[in-house]
C-alpha cells in the first residue's frame, strides 16, 4: 500500500502550489467582471482560511495549511512583500510633481487628514468594545486613523492602466496624488510603529529621532551613491548579476536597518527603491527581473497569509456588521470626501473631483500590509483586523464600477492628456 509521507517541504510546495492555482483562477474571473488582479487575490486569501475553506472543508484546511507551517509562509510572505515595496518605491517618479506639484500635495494632504481625523473619532468610539486588552488608547487611536488613511498607489496604477486612463487628466492626478500620499502614509505609519513598539515616550522619541536621522542620510549620502552606481550603467547589458547582486545587499542593508530601528523592514525596502534614479536604462530591466518573482509567486503568499488571519465568522452579531459597516462609510466619506472637495478647490470641475476622489478610496494591498503590521503588533485584535480587511475589499472593489458610472471611460479620455509615467 503506498504510503505518504507530508514532510514541511512537501507542505510549503503544495500550499505555493494552491495558493496561485486559486489565485490566478479567481484572476480570471475577476479579469472578466472588470476588477483588477488584487481583488482576486485579496478574496483568494480569504477563500483558502478559515472563512471558506475552515468552514466548508475543515480537514482539508487542516492538512495544506497546518498551523506549524504557518510561521515558513509568513516569512516567505514577508521576503516578497520587501521586494514588492522595493518596485514600488521604483514607481515613485519624481516627474509625477512637474506641473501639479501645488494641487496633488493639496488634494493628497488633505485625503489623508481627513480620513485620519474621522479614524480617530471611529477609534475613541470602538475602543471600549473592539480593542484588545491591555493595549493603550493612544496607538490604537493613531493606528486606525491611519488605516482608513491609505490609497493603494500599485492598485491605482493598475486599475488607471487596464482602462488605459493614463494619458487622461484625472487619471494623472489621481496617480500623481496616491504617490504623495504612499509618502505621507509610510512615515505616519512609522511613526505609529515606533510608539506603538516603544515602551516609553522616550523610547518612541529615540526611535522616531533614529527614523529621521535614516531618511536624511538616505535623501543626502546614499541617493548621490547610487546616482554614481546609476551613472557606471550606460547599457541594459551592463545590468550584471554581480551589480544586481549589489543592489540586492542594499536593499537587504536598508531593510534591516529600519526593522532595528523599530519602524519595520518594509519601510526601508520601500524607501531604498525610491532613492535610486529613475532616468537610468537599468531601472526597467531590474523591475522586469523581480516583478514576475515578487508579483505572481510571492505576492500571492501574503494575500493567503492574510486570509489565514481573517476569520469573518468574528463578525456574526448585528451590532459587529453594524460597526464594520460605520467603518466603511467613515473610510469612504473621508477619502472620497476629503479628496473631492480639495480637488474641487484646486480648480476642478465636479465631475472630475468625484472621480478623483473615488479613485483615491482604492486601498486593496497597502491596506492588508498595514493592517498585518498592527495585528503583528498587538495593536488591534482579529475582529478589527476583520472589519478592516472587509472595509479595504468593499472599497477597492467599488472603484472600477463606481468610476465607470459616474465618468465613463470616453468622457475621461477627453480631457488633456497627461504623461504616462507608469511602466506596467
Amino acid at each position: 500500500m503506498l504510503h505518504l509521507e507530508f514532510t514541511d517541504l512537501t507542505i510549503v510546495l503544495a500550499q505555493i502550489a494552491a495558493i496561485v492555482l486559486v489565485s490566478r483562477g479567481l484572476g480570471l474571473v475577476a479579469r472578466w467582471v472588470g476588477q483588477p488582479l488584487v481583488v482576486a487575490e485579496i478574496v483568494a486569501g480569504i477563500v483558502l482560511g478559515p472563512s471558506v475553506l475552515g468552514w466548508v472543508w475543515p480537514a482539508a484546511m487542516a492538512a495544506v495549511f497546518p498551523v506549524a507551517s504557518l510561521a515558513v509562509l509568513k516569512m516567505l510572505s514577508q521576503i516578497g512583500l520587501v521586494l514588492f515595496m522595493f518596485l514600488v518605491g521604483l514607481e515613485l517618479d519624481p516627474a509625477l510633481l512637474r506641473g501639479r506639484a501645488r494641487a496633488s500635495v493639496a488634494i493628497s494632504h488633505t485625503s489623508i487628514v481627513v480620513p485620519f481625523g474621522l479614524g480617530v473619532v471611529a477609534a475613541y468610539c470602538l475602543r471600549p468594545a473592539y480593542a484588545s486588552p491591555g493595549v493603550a488608547a493612544l496607538p490604537f487611536v493613531l493606528f486606525l486613523g491611519v488605516s482608513l488613511s491609505v490609497t493603494a498607489f500599485p492598485v491605482l496604477a493598475r486599475i488607471l492602466t487596464e482602462r488605459n486612463l493614463l494619458g487622461s487628466r484625472v487619471g494623472a492626478l489621481a496617480l500623481t496624488c496616491a504617490a504623495v500620499d504612499d509618502v505621507t502614509a509610510w512615515c505616519l505609519l512609522a511613526l505609529v510603529v515606533a510608539v506603538a513598539r516603544a515602551q516609553s515616550l522616550a523610547g518612541a522619541a529615540w526611535t522616531t529621532a533614529a527614523a529621521i536621522a535614516f531618511i536624511a542620510g538616505m535623501v543626502f549620502i546614499v541617493r548621490p551613491l547610487l546616482r554614481r552606481l546609476g551613472a557606471s550603467i550606460a547599457h541594459r547589458e551592463q545590468l550584471t548579476q554581480s551589480v544586481v547582486a549589489i543592489i540586492f545587499l542594499l536593499l537587504i542593508g536598508s531593510s534591516l536597518a529600519t526593522e532595528l530601528i523599530g519602524i519595520h523592514a518594509l519601510f526601508g525596502a520601500f524607501l531604498f527603491g525610491a532613492m535610486l534614479p529613475k532616468d537610468n536604462v537599468a531601472v526597467a530591466p531590474l523591475v522586469e527581473k523581480l516583478e514576475t518573482v515578487a508579483v505572481v509567486l510571492l505576492l500571492p503568499l501574503f494575500f493567503a497569509y492574510s486570509g489565514l488571519r481573517t476569520q469573518i465568522g468574528l463578525v456574526r452579531q448585528p451590532a459587529e456588521w453594524l460597526a464594520t459597516g460605520g467603518i466603511i462609510l467613515v473610510a469612504t466619506l473621508g477619502k472620497f470626501g476629503g479628496s473631492a472637495i480639495a480637488a474641487r478647490w484646486t480648480g476642478l470641475g465636479w465631475r472630475e473631483a468625484s472621480a478623483l476622489g473615488i479613485l483615491m478610496n482604492t486601498r486593496g494591498l497597502m491596506e492588508l500590509i498595514v493592517l498585518n503590521i498592527g495585528l503583528d503588533l498587538g495593536v488591534i485584535s482579529p475582529t478589527v483586523f476583520t472589519m478592516l480587511v472587509l472595509m479595504a475589499l468593499v472599497t477597492t472593489f467599488a472603484t472600477a464600477p463606481v468610476l465607470r458610472w459616474v465618468y465613463p471611460d470616453r468622457e475621461l479620455l477627453v480631457d488633456a492628456p497627461g504623461p504616462a509615467v507608469v511602466r506596467r
